[in-house]
């Protein structure tokens, strides 16, 4: 099974991929983006935007 994975050593929190998530799986915090695996659809929109390719898709 695949997954959204967050390369937490360069995400910056901008949450540029949380506004474009169709299905609003990601949570982000002051210290941390959370990604509900059992709501994404792997639909990789959150990949494709983020300006510092800080997201990656992940086998389990």
């Amino acid at each position: 099974m695949s997954l959204v994975a967050v390369k937490r050593d360069l995400c910056d929190l901008c949450g540029t991929c949380v506004g474009v998530c169709p299905v609003d799986c990601m949570e982000l915090t002051e210290t941390e983006l959370r990604i509900d695996a059992e709501t994404c659809i792997l639909c990789r929109f959150c990949i494709d935007i983020c300006p510092i390719e800080a997201l990656e898709m992940k086998d389990e």
